[in-house]
């Protein structure tokens, strides 16, 4: 008879591609997973992995399995979703994620929240960029991952994914107070085509999106310095160093010194949840759904 984990390492080592990186996914050493395929190997009779250089490649047979341990994860996934739904009760675990300034600006009253109105469920969460939240929900690492993206730029959401809005974040510009345009009540993104901006880092999807954003308006932007953390930009625009996008949700003390001014076209970032469409029928999910929106309230 398959065994249901070693089965699960051979769907993540197909999904991932190489054995350090089933073994991030699956949260075990290399060894872990190396020991668990010559144990499948050993049960089915047949080679499944082959040396390719310096790593290995799934054997036809083992792509083959690997298409059925897909299939019957998922059976499993509708089953315990199945076996929740039946029992109605918000038990067990659920793991989420989030983007940074959703982690701090929702986690907190949201997780406790969970935990009050139900003791009996285990909650983990983690931060996440939002393609990482989405790759760890399509993975099984995560059971929900609150996501994001713009009104200009939309996030490409795999299938097998159901979604539910949560609401949107209208964000500002920031400047030093000192700034010729901080006394404006509005503010068009063409007005600072000569001032240098604090950025996400590179390949961050919100930095591609603000690359995206001001070349579109003619901008070819000056991005001397990259900050992942908000309050990091925050403390660099202080230091008279540039300006940045400011997102308000969980935006936090605003530094000495700072002003921030809105945009005259209205820029969003759409929040939103995603979990796995087989999994749709826990009580833990939907729990956690409702706890997020009771955070951000029913204007939302």
């Amino acid at each position: 008879m398959l065994n249901l984990e070693r089965l699960r390492t051979l769907d993540a080592l197909a999904r991932h591609g190489s054995v350090s990186g089933a073994a991030d996914g699956l949260h075990v050493t290399t060894s872990a997973v190396s020991q668990q395929m010559a144990k499948l190997e050993r049960e089915v009779g047949q080679q499944l992995l082959a040396k390719n250089g310096r790593g290995v490649r799934l054997t036809d047979a083992g792509r083959l399995l690997a298409d059925h341990a897909a299939r019957i994860l998922s059976q499993v996934e509708l089953a315990q979703s199945d076996i929740e739904a039946q029992r109605g009760q918000v038990v067990g675990e659920v793991r989420i994620g989030a983007f940074p300034t959703a982690a701090r600006g929702l986690f907190p009253a949201a997780i406790a929240a969970l935990r009050a109105d139900h003791p009996e469920l285990r909650v983990h969460s983690r931060e996440l960029e939002p393609e990482q939240g989405l790759a760890g929900v399509i993975r099984g690492d995560l059971d929900l991952a609150v996501v994001l993206d713009w009104s200009n730029k939309r996030l490409p959401v795999p299938g097998g994914l159901t979604q539910v809005h949560l609401f949107d974040d209208v964000p500002d510009v920031a400047m030093r107070r000192d700034h010729p345009l901080a006394g404006r009540s509005e503010v068009d993104l063409e007005e600072f085509a000569d001032d240098d901006w604090v950025s996400w880092p590179e390949g961050e999807f919100c930095h591609d999106w603000l690359m995206f954003t001001l070349r579109s308006r003619g901008i070819e932007p000056r991005i001397p310095h990259l900050a992942a953390e908000h309050h990091t930009q925050l403390a660099l625009i202080a230091a008279g160093l540039g300006v940045c996008v400011a997102p308000r949700l969980g935006r936090g003390p605003v530094p000495e010194g700072v002003a921030l001014v809105p945009v005259r076209h209205r820029m969003q970032r759409h929040v939103y949840a995603a979990w796995r469409t087989d999994a749709d029928r826990r009580p833990s999910i939907r729990a956690a759904v409702e706890a997020l929106r009771a955070v951000v309230g029913p204007a939302s």
